[in-house]
C-alpha cells in the first residue's frame, strides 16, 4: 500500500493534523486537552521558539529553566490522542525524504496535564491525581497489533463482573503508567489512583440529562472497584490512549489531572485556573529537575 495515503504531510512539510514539522518538537512534551491551556502553560516559559496552530491543535516549543519543552493541545477524546501520538512519533522517528523510519528510535517523554472529575468522596476539587493506571473504555488499543501484550491480563474479567460492565460495550482494558515518571511526578500533595478514560462526557460518565443513562449505579460500582488494592480515582477522556500508544511505540508517558468536580458530593470548582496553574508549575519543576541537561 502506498504510504502517502497513510503518512500524510501538508504541502509545507508539516504533519497533516497537528501542523508541526520535523525538528520543531522537544523530547519532553506536555499534552493538554484545551487549546486555551497552551497559553496557560506558556506564561511559565522563559522563552518561546516556535508556535503553531492547526484545527484544535495549538502548540509551542520553548525553554523552562534550561529544559526544552513542547506543549501541544490534543482536543478531547482518545480518537484525538490516536492522531496526536502517531503524528508526534512520526516527527521524532520518521524520515520524510526516504519515506522510512530511523533505525535508532527517539523516546519521547509525554505528560498529560488535564482536568477531571473525582468519583471518591475524599478527593475534593483542587486535588491533583497522578495516574498509576488507566482504564480504556473505547476499544482503541484493540486496533493495533501487540495491544494485548501491554494490557493487564488479570483486569478485564473481574472488572466486568464487579462493576456490571455490559457485554454490548467494548471490552475495557487497563494499561500502566511509566513507573519512573510516576515516581517523579507524585508527591505528598498529590493523590494517586486509577484513571478511567470514558468515550464521552455525558452518558458514558453517568450524566443523565434529557436521555436517561442505560446503567444505574455506575458511579457507585466504579468507586467501589479495586484492582490490586488500588481504587479508581477519577474520570477523564484521554489518559488510557496516551499510556497505551506510548507503550506500543516505546515512549514514556504519565498523566496528572486536577480534580475540578467531585461526582459523589456534587462539589464543583468554578474557578479552577489557579489549581491548574499550581499543577503546571509542579509538573514543570519536576520535569526540569530530572530531565534538564
Amino acid at each position: 500500500m502506498d504510504d502517502r495515503t497513510q503518512i500524510i504531510f501538508q504541502p509545507d512539510g508539516s504533519m497533516f493534523h497537528i501542523g508541526l514539522k520535523p525538528g520543531e518538537i522537544a523530547r519532553v512534551i506536555l499534552l493538554v486537552g484545551d487549546p486555551g491551556r497552551v497559553e496557560q502553560v506558556k506564561k511559565f516559559m522563559d522563552s518561546v521558539e516556535i508556535e503553531r496552530e492547526n484545527r484544535e491543535f495549538r502548540s509551542f516549543t520553548g525553554m523552562y529553566k534550561q529544559l526544552k519543552i513542547t506543549t501541544l493541545s490534543t482536543g478531547i477524546g482518545t480518537d484525538n490522542i490516536d492522531i496526536v501520538l502517531n503524528e508526534l512519533d512520526l516527527l521524532a522517528n520518521y524520515d520524510r525524504k526516504s519515506r522510512s523510519f530511523y533505525e535508532e528510535q527517539q523516546q519521547l517523554i509525554l505528560v498529560r496535564i488535564g482536568t477531571s472529575g473525582s468519583i471518591q468522596e475524599d478527593l475534593p476539587p483542587g486535588t491533583f491525581v497522578v495516574s498509576s493506571h488507566a482504564i480504556g473504555t473505547d476499544g482503541l488499543l484493540y486496533c493495533y497489533k501487540g495491544g494485548e501484550k501491554i494490557m493487564q491480563e488479570d483486569f478485564p474479567g473481574p472488572f466486568i463482573r464487579d462493576v456490571g460492565w455490559p457485554a454490548e460495550l467494548a471490552q475495557p482494558y487497563l494499561v500502566p503508567v511509566d513507573e519512573k515518571l510516576f515516581s517523579i511526578l507524585k508527591d505528598s500533595n498529590s493523590a494517586t489512583g486509577i484513571t478511567i478514560s470514558a468515550n464521552g462526557f455525558y452518558g458514558p460518565q453517568g450524566r443523565s440529562l434529557r436521555i436517561p443513562v442505560a446503567r444505574d449505579h455506575m458511579l457507585e460500582n466504579l468507586a467501589a472497584y479495586r484492582y490490586r488494592e488500588q481504587r479508581i480515582a477519577n474520570f477523564e477522556m484521554e489518559t488510557s490512549a496516551i499510556f497505551g500508544l506510548s507503550l506500543l511505540m516505546g515512549h514514556r508517558a504519565a498523566s496528572v489531572c486536577a480534580i475540578i468536580a467531585n461526582r459523589m458530593t456534587g462539589e464543583f470548582l468554578s474557578d479552577y485556573k489557579p489549581a491548574v496553574d499550581r499543577m503546571i508549575e509542579h509538573v514543570l519543576n519536576q520535569l526540569k529537575n530530572h530531565f534538564a541537561p
